[in-house]
């Protein structure tokens, strides 16, 4: 289980680190919002994997 949820911290800090520089050098409200819905997304996803019980 340690290393599912290095895992996730890492895969969430790459897509922030992916993300992050079109959103700041665009500055653009609609591609924000989208990709902070996607990101809220992953985030549930990881959620659902990491507490599930069929591991």
């Amino acid at each position: 289980m340690p290393m599912k949820i290095l895992a996730a911290l890492i895969a969430v800090a790459l897509m922030l680190a992916f993300l992050s520089p079109m959103v700041i050098k665009m500055k653009d409200l609609a591609l924000s919002i989208v990709i902070l819905i996607g990101m809220v997304v992953m985030l549930v996803d990881l959620w659902h994997s990491l507490w599930n019980p069929e591991d």
